[in-house]
């Protein structure tokens, strides 16, 4: 993996992304959800998670959709996801 820095990694994760089902995907899956840059490669989003929220991803599902690019991050540890979210104001 690339060294990135983190204000590139600022500029590929924009804001995190909660609805009613991807708070069902924190609780049950272990995922979160964010807007991201459309340029955002799946290898470039797993390094901006480690960057930014010091989180280690295990797997990324992109989708576009009509309000953009949106990944689904899936974390290595068993609680990552919630405490990312309790920690980021999100539940």
């Amino acid at each position: 993996m690339s060294s990135m820095s983190s204000e590139e990694a600022t500029t590929l994760i924009i804001a995190p992304y909660v609805t009613e089902k991807t708070f069902t995907q924190i609780e049950k899956e272990n995922k979160l959800s964010f807007k991201i840059a459309e340029k955002a490669t799946k290898n470039q989003i797993i390094e901006a998670i480690r960057i930014l929220y010091e989180a280690e991803a295990v797997e990324v599902n992109t989708a576009r959709t009509i309000q953009g690019k949106k990944a689904f991050v899936k974390f290595k540890e068993p609680e990552a996801a919630r405490n990312l979210a309790t920690k980021l104001g999100l539940v």
